[in-house]
Protein backbone atom coordinates (compact mmCIF):
# COMPACT_ATOMS: atom_id res chain seq x y z
CA UNK A 1 0.00 0.00 0.00
CA UNK A 2 2.95 2.33 0.62
CA UNK A 3 3.90 2.23 -3.07
CA UNK A 4 0.31 3.04 -4.05
CA UNK A 5 0.27 6.06 -1.72
CA UNK A 6 3.61 7.30 -3.05
CA UNK A 7 2.42 7.03 -6.66
CA UNK A 8 -1.03 8.48 -5.88
CA UNK A 9 0.52 11.52 -4.18
CA UNK A 10 3.75 11.89 -6.15
CA UNK A 11 2.30 11.72 -9.66
CA UNK A 12 -0.35 14.43 -9.18
CA UNK A 13 2.13 16.51 -7.16
CA UNK A 14 4.63 16.65 -10.03
CA UNK A 15 1.87 17.17 -12.58
CA UNK A 16 0.44 20.01 -10.51
CA UNK A 17 3.84 21.67 -10.19
CA UNK A 18 4.31 21.68 -13.96
CA UNK A 19 0.76 22.66 -14.86
CA UNK A 20 0.58 25.45 -12.28
CA UNK A 21 3.82 26.91 -13.63
CA UNK A 22 2.44 26.76 -17.20
CA UNK A 23 -0.99 28.14 -16.25
CA UNK A 24 0.59 31.00 -14.30
CA UNK A 25 2.64 32.04 -17.33
CA UNK A 26 -0.42 31.73 -19.61
CA UNK A 27 -2.59 33.82 -17.24
CA UNK A 28 0.02 36.57 -17.07
CA UNK A 29 0.34 36.59 -20.84
CA UNK A 30 -3.38 37.00 -21.56
CA UNK A 31 -4.05 39.30 -18.61
CA UNK A 32 -6.13 36.80 -16.62
CA UNK A 33 -5.31 38.48 -13.31
CA UNK A 34 -6.95 39.10 -9.96
CA UNK A 35 -6.71 42.82 -9.30
CA UNK A 36 -6.73 44.31 -5.79
CA UNK A 37 -10.19 45.24 -4.50
CA UNK A 38 -11.89 46.40 -1.32
CA UNK A 39 -12.06 43.00 0.42
CA UNK A 40 -8.81 41.58 -1.03
CA UNK A 41 -5.43 41.75 0.66
CA UNK A 42 -2.95 41.54 -2.21
CA UNK A 43 -1.48 44.86 -3.29
CA UNK A 44 -0.63 43.96 -6.91
CA UNK A 45 -2.38 41.88 -9.61
CA UNK A 46 -1.89 38.11 -9.23
CA UNK A 47 -2.33 35.45 -11.91
CA UNK A 48 -5.59 33.49 -11.88
CA UNK A 49 -6.30 30.09 -13.41
CA UNK A 50 -4.70 27.91 -10.75
CA UNK A 51 -7.96 25.96 -10.62
CA UNK A 52 -7.20 24.69 -14.14
CA UNK A 53 -3.98 23.08 -12.90
CA UNK A 54 -5.72 21.63 -9.84
CA UNK A 55 -8.61 19.96 -11.64
CA UNK A 56 -6.34 18.66 -14.42
CA UNK A 57 -3.87 17.20 -11.90
CA UNK A 58 -6.74 15.39 -10.17
CA UNK A 59 -8.77 14.35 -13.20
CA UNK A 60 -6.01 13.01 -15.45
CA UNK A 61 -4.56 10.44 -12.97
CA UNK A 62 -8.02 9.30 -11.83
CA UNK A 63 -9.26 8.91 -15.40
CA UNK A 64 -6.09 7.14 -16.50
CA UNK A 65 -6.18 4.67 -13.60
CA UNK A 66 -9.86 3.80 -13.76
CA UNK A 67 -9.90 3.72 -17.57
CA UNK A 68 -6.98 1.25 -17.57
CA UNK A 69 -8.82 -0.95 -15.07
CA UNK A 70 -11.97 -0.67 -17.20
CA UNK A 71 -10.13 -1.85 -20.31
CA UNK A 72 -8.78 -4.90 -18.44
CA UNK A 73 -11.99 -5.62 -16.51
CA UNK A 74 -12.72 -8.85 -18.39
CA UNK A 75 -9.20 -10.20 -17.98
CA UNK A 76 -8.92 -12.94 -15.36
CA UNK A 77 -5.28 -11.99 -14.82
CA UNK A 78 -4.48 -8.28 -14.45
CA UNK A 79 -1.40 -6.73 -16.14
CA UNK A 80 1.88 -7.66 -14.48
CA UNK A 81 2.91 -4.02 -14.10
CA UNK A 82 0.07 -3.24 -11.69
CA UNK A 83 1.06 -3.06 -7.97
CA UNK A 84 -0.15 -6.08 -6.01
CA UNK A 85 -2.89 -4.35 -4.05
CA UNK A 86 -4.31 -2.74 -7.21
CA UNK A 87 -4.02 -5.98 -9.18
CA UNK A 88 -6.07 -7.74 -6.51
CA UNK A 89 -8.83 -5.14 -6.85
CA UNK A 90 -8.55 -4.17 -10.52
CA UNK A 91 -12.05 -5.42 -11.37
CA UNK A 92 -13.53 -3.48 -8.46
CA UNK A 93 -11.66 -0.35 -9.54
CA UNK A 94 -13.02 -0.83 -13.07
CA UNK A 95 -16.56 -0.54 -11.72
CA UNK A 96 -15.68 2.95 -10.43
CA UNK A 97 -14.96 4.29 -13.92
CA UNK A 98 -18.55 5.47 -14.57
CA UNK A 99 -18.68 7.06 -11.09
CA UNK A 100 -15.41 8.90 -11.69
CA UNK A 101 -16.70 10.18 -15.03
CA UNK A 102 -19.85 11.46 -13.31
CA UNK A 103 -18.03 13.06 -10.38
CA UNK A 104 -15.46 14.73 -12.62
CA UNK A 105 -18.24 15.85 -14.96
CA UNK A 106 -19.98 17.65 -12.08
CA UNK A 107 -16.64 19.07 -10.93
CA UNK A 108 -16.00 20.30 -14.49
CA UNK A 109 -19.37 22.11 -14.51
CA UNK A 110 -18.45 23.95 -11.30
CA UNK A 111 -14.99 24.60 -12.71
CA UNK A 112 -16.34 26.24 -15.87
CA UNK A 113 -18.76 28.39 -13.88
CA UNK A 114 -15.88 29.37 -11.59
CA UNK A 115 -13.65 30.28 -14.54
CA UNK A 116 -16.37 32.51 -15.99
CA UNK A 117 -16.93 34.12 -12.60
CA UNK A 118 -13.19 34.70 -12.16
CA UNK A 119 -13.16 36.52 -15.49
CA UNK A 120 -16.44 38.39 -15.07
CA UNK A 121 -18.45 38.04 -11.83
CA UNK A 122 -21.71 36.15 -12.34
CA UNK A 123 -23.32 37.02 -9.03
CA UNK A 124 -23.64 34.81 -5.94
CA UNK A 125 -27.16 33.50 -6.56
CA UNK A 126 -26.39 32.16 -10.03
CA UNK A 127 -23.38 30.29 -8.64
CA UNK A 128 -25.50 28.96 -5.79
CA UNK A 129 -28.07 27.74 -8.30
CA UNK A 130 -25.40 25.81 -10.20
CA UNK A 131 -24.13 24.30 -6.95
CA UNK A 132 -27.62 23.13 -6.01
CA UNK A 133 -28.10 21.67 -9.50
CA UNK A 134 -24.81 19.77 -9.30
CA UNK A 135 -25.71 18.52 -5.81
CA UNK A 136 -29.12 17.31 -7.02
CA UNK A 137 -27.51 15.44 -9.92
CA UNK A 138 -24.98 13.89 -7.55
CA UNK A 139 -27.60 12.76 -5.03
CA UNK A 140 -30.22 11.83 -7.62
CA UNK A 141 -29.15 10.16 -10.90
CA UNK A 142 -25.59 9.47 -9.69
CA UNK A 143 -26.83 7.89 -6.46
CA UNK A 144 -24.11 9.34 -4.23
CA UNK A 145 -26.05 9.95 -1.03
CA UNK A 146 -25.40 10.46 2.65
CA UNK A 147 -27.27 8.48 5.36
CA UNK A 148 -28.82 6.08 2.85
CA UNK A 149 -30.67 4.30 5.66
CA UNK A 150 -33.14 7.20 5.63
CA UNK A 151 -35.98 7.48 3.09
CA UNK A 152 -34.68 8.43 -0.37
CA UNK A 153 -36.21 11.92 -0.39
CA UNK A 154 -34.75 12.82 3.00
CA UNK A 155 -31.37 11.32 2.12
CA UNK A 156 -31.24 13.36 -1.11
CA UNK A 157 -32.19 16.57 0.73
CA UNK A 158 -29.49 16.05 3.37
CA UNK A 159 -26.93 15.24 0.68
CA UNK A 160 -27.76 18.39 -1.31
CA UNK A 161 -27.46 20.60 1.77
CA UNK A 162 -24.17 18.95 2.74
CA UNK A 163 -22.61 19.26 -0.72
CA UNK A 164 -23.61 22.92 -1.06
CA UNK A 165 -22.41 23.71 2.47
CA UNK A 166 -18.98 22.08 2.03
CA UNK A 167 -18.55 23.54 -1.46
CA UNK A 168 -19.19 27.03 -0.12
CA UNK A 169 -17.00 26.41 2.94
CA UNK A 170 -13.94 25.92 0.73
CA UNK A 171 -15.00 28.73 -1.56
CA UNK A 172 -15.24 31.06 1.44
CA UNK A 173 -11.94 29.70 2.76
CA UNK A 174 -10.13 30.92 -0.35
CA UNK A 175 -9.57 34.36 1.19
CA UNK A 176 -5.87 34.21 2.03
CA UNK A 177 -2.77 32.80 0.31
CA UNK A 178 -2.53 29.03 0.66
CA UNK A 179 -5.54 28.67 2.95
CA UNK A 180 -8.12 26.71 0.95
CA UNK A 181 -5.52 24.48 -0.74
CA UNK A 182 -3.72 23.72 2.53
CA UNK A 183 -6.85 22.94 4.52
CA UNK A 184 -8.12 20.85 1.61
CA UNK A 185 -4.89 18.83 1.53
CA UNK A 186 -5.04 18.20 5.30
CA UNK A 187 -8.70 17.17 5.18
CA UNK A 188 -8.21 14.91 2.14
CA UNK A 189 -5.26 13.22 3.86
CA UNK A 190 -7.37 12.52 6.95
CA UNK A 191 -10.22 11.13 4.83
CA UNK A 192 -7.67 8.90 3.07
CA UNK A 193 -6.55 7.49 6.44
CA UNK A 194 -10.17 6.97 7.53
CA UNK A 195 -11.12 5.18 4.31
CA UNK A 196 -8.01 2.99 4.42
CA UNK A 197 -8.79 2.06 8.05
CA UNK A 198 -12.24 0.93 6.87
CA UNK A 199 -10.64 -1.37 4.30
CA UNK A 200 -11.44 0.73 1.24
CA UNK A 201 -9.05 0.99 -1.71
CA UNK A 202 -10.46 3.34 -4.31
CA UNK A 203 -11.55 6.18 -1.99
CA UNK A 204 -8.15 6.48 -0.24
CA UNK A 205 -6.38 6.57 -3.60
CA UNK A 206 -8.75 9.29 -4.82
CA UNK A 207 -8.10 11.26 -1.62
CA UNK A 208 -4.31 10.91 -1.95
CA UNK A 209 -4.51 12.12 -5.57
CA UNK A 210 -6.29 15.25 -4.32
CA UNK A 211 -3.58 15.72 -1.66
CA UNK A 212 -0.82 15.53 -4.26
CA UNK A 213 -2.51 17.98 -6.63
CA UNK A 214 -3.18 20.51 -3.86
CA UNK A 215 0.32 20.35 -2.36
CA UNK A 216 1.84 20.84 -5.81
CA UNK A 217 -0.32 23.91 -6.34
CA UNK A 218 0.47 25.13 -2.83
CA UNK A 219 4.13 25.52 -3.83
CA UNK A 220 3.05 28.55 -5.89
CA UNK A 221 0.07 29.58 -3.77
CA UNK A 222 1.52 29.78 -0.27
CA UNK A 223 2.07 33.31 1.00
CA UNK A 224 3.18 35.31 -0.93
CA UNK A 225 1.17 33.66 -3.69
CA UNK A 226 2.13 34.09 -7.34
CA UNK A 227 -1.07 32.42 -8.60
CA UNK A 228 -4.62 32.05 -7.26
CA UNK A 229 -6.99 29.13 -7.74
CA UNK A 230 -10.05 31.39 -7.96
CA UNK A 231 -13.58 30.06 -7.80
CA UNK A 232 -12.58 27.67 -10.59
CA UNK A 233 -10.47 25.84 -8.02
CA UNK A 234 -12.18 26.42 -4.67
CA UNK A 235 -15.60 25.24 -5.90
CA UNK A 236 -14.02 22.06 -7.26
CA UNK A 237 -12.11 21.38 -4.03
CA UNK A 238 -15.26 21.84 -1.96
CA UNK A 239 -17.33 19.58 -4.20
CA UNK A 240 -14.71 16.82 -4.26
CA UNK A 241 -14.30 17.09 -0.50
CA UNK A 242 -18.05 16.66 0.01
CA UNK A 243 -18.19 13.60 -2.26
CA UNK A 244 -15.19 12.08 -0.47
CA UNK A 245 -17.04 12.30 2.85
CA UNK A 246 -20.05 10.52 1.34
CA UNK A 247 -18.04 7.78 -0.39
CA UNK A 248 -15.95 7.00 2.70
CA UNK A 249 -17.26 4.22 4.93
CA UNK A 250 -17.62 5.58 8.45
CA UNK A 251 -20.27 3.16 9.76
CA UNK A 252 -20.33 -0.58 9.12
CA UNK A 253 -21.42 -3.00 11.87
CA UNK A 254 -19.70 -5.86 10.03
CA UNK A 255 -16.36 -4.12 10.69
CA UNK A 256 -17.32 -2.96 14.19
CA UNK A 257 -17.51 0.63 12.96
CA UNK A 258 -19.74 2.63 15.31
CA UNK A 259 -22.72 4.69 14.06
CA UNK A 260 -20.93 7.68 15.62
CA UNK A 261 -18.47 7.35 12.75
CA UNK A 262 -20.85 9.38 10.58
CA UNK A 263 -19.70 12.42 12.58
CA UNK A 264 -16.12 12.08 11.28
CA UNK A 265 -16.66 14.58 8.41
CA UNK A 266 -18.08 17.12 10.86
CA UNK A 267 -14.94 16.90 13.02
CA UNK A 268 -12.53 16.96 10.06
CA UNK A 269 -14.28 19.95 8.48
CA UNK A 270 -15.12 21.69 11.75
CA UNK A 271 -12.87 24.68 11.04
CA UNK A 272 -14.14 25.37 7.47
CA UNK A 273 -17.70 24.88 8.76
CA UNK A 274 -17.08 27.33 11.59
CA UNK A 275 -15.73 29.90 9.14
CA UNK A 276 -18.59 29.73 6.64
CA UNK A 277 -21.35 29.64 9.26
CA UNK A 278 -19.89 32.39 11.45
CA UNK A 279 -19.35 34.69 8.46
CA UNK A 280 -22.84 34.12 7.07
CA UNK A 281 -24.48 34.67 10.47
CA UNK A 282 -22.48 37.87 10.96
CA UNK A 283 -23.48 39.19 7.53
CA UNK A 284 -27.14 38.37 8.13
CA UNK A 285 -27.06 40.16 11.49
CA UNK A 286 -25.79 43.25 9.69
CA UNK A 287 -28.52 42.96 7.06
CA UNK A 288 -26.01 42.14 4.30
CA UNK A 289 -26.07 39.53 1.54
CA UNK A 290 -24.51 36.40 3.12
CA UNK A 291 -22.99 35.38 -0.24
CA UNK A 292 -21.09 38.61 -0.96
CA UNK A 293 -17.39 38.61 -0.08
CA UNK A 294 -15.85 40.73 2.67
CA UNK A 295 -12.97 40.64 5.16
CA UNK A 296 -14.78 39.11 8.12
CA UNK A 297 -13.47 35.57 7.72
CA UNK A 298 -11.72 33.64 10.48
CA UNK A 299 -8.32 34.31 8.91
CA UNK A 300 -9.02 38.04 8.62
CA UNK A 301 -10.14 38.23 12.22
CA UNK A 302 -6.90 36.57 13.37
CA UNK A 303 -4.86 39.11 11.40
CA UNK A 304 -6.89 41.93 12.95
CA UNK A 305 -5.86 40.56 16.34
CA UNK A 306 -2.17 40.92 15.51
CA UNK A 307 -1.16 37.77 13.58
CA UNK A 308 0.67 37.90 10.27
CA UNK A 309 -1.23 36.44 7.29
CA UNK A 310 1.20 33.50 7.19
CA UNK A 311 0.77 32.97 10.93
CA UNK A 312 -3.02 33.02 10.58
CA UNK A 313 -2.92 30.44 7.79
CA UNK A 314 -0.61 28.13 9.74
CA UNK A 315 -2.84 28.48 12.82
CA UNK A 316 -5.85 27.36 10.77
CA UNK A 317 -3.82 24.42 9.40
CA UNK A 318 -3.04 23.34 12.97
CA UNK A 319 -6.64 23.81 14.09
CA UNK A 320 -7.85 21.66 11.18
CA UNK A 321 -5.36 18.92 12.07
CA UNK A 322 -6.30 19.17 15.77
CA UNK A 323 -10.00 18.55 15.10
CA UNK A 324 -9.47 16.14 12.19
CA UNK A 325 -6.73 13.69 13.14
CA UNK A 326 -8.45 12.28 16.26
CA UNK A 327 -11.56 11.70 14.12
CA UNK A 328 -9.77 8.84 12.32
CA UNK A 329 -10.34 6.56 15.34
CA UNK A 330 -13.88 7.79 16.09
CA UNK A 331 -15.67 4.87 14.33
CA UNK A 332 -13.72 2.30 16.39
CA UNK A 333 -14.03 3.65 19.94
CA UNK A 334 -16.80 3.31 22.52
CA UNK A 335 -19.36 6.00 23.17
CA UNK A 336 -17.42 7.52 26.09
CA UNK A 337 -14.23 7.93 24.05
CA UNK A 338 -16.26 9.20 21.09
CA UNK A 339 -17.86 11.79 23.34
CA UNK A 340 -14.44 12.94 24.53
CA UNK A 341 -13.22 13.28 20.93
CA UNK A 342 -16.23 15.37 20.00
CA UNK A 343 -15.77 17.47 23.14
CA UNK A 344 -12.16 18.05 22.13
CA UNK A 345 -13.36 19.33 18.74
CA UNK A 346 -15.81 21.69 20.46
CA UNK A 347 -13.01 22.93 22.72
CA UNK A 348 -10.74 23.65 19.74
CA UNK A 349 -13.47 25.60 17.93
CA UNK A 350 -14.33 27.45 21.15
CA UNK A 351 -10.65 28.31 21.63
CA UNK A 352 -10.60 29.67 18.07
CA UNK A 353 -13.62 31.85 18.82
CA UNK A 354 -11.96 33.17 21.98
CA UNK A 355 -8.69 33.93 20.18
CA UNK A 356 -10.32 35.88 17.39
CA UNK A 357 -12.53 37.89 19.72
CA UNK A 358 -10.00 38.33 22.55
CA UNK A 359 -9.29 41.99 21.90
CA UNK A 360 -8.60 44.59 19.29
CA UNK A 361 -5.27 44.83 17.53
CA UNK A 362 -3.04 47.50 18.99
Amino acid sequence: MTLVVVVAVGGPFLLSLVLTYVVRAWARKIGFLDHPAAHKQHAAPVALGGGVAIIASIALPLLAGTAAAWLYRREATPPAWLPGILAAHHQGIATKFPSILSILGCAAMLHVVGLIDDRRPLGPWLKLGVQVTVALVTAGPMGIRAVEALPAGLSIAITVVWIVLVTNAFNFLDNMDGLSAGVGAIAAGIFALSAAAAGQIFVPVMAWVIVGALVGFLYFNFQPASVFMGDAGSLVIGYLMSTLTILTTFYDPRQDLSPLGVLVPVLVLAVPMYDVLSVMIHRLRLGQNPMVGDRRHFSHRLVQRGMTPRGAVLTIYLATAATGLPAVVLPRVDSVAAGLLMLQCVCVVAMIAILEHAGAKR
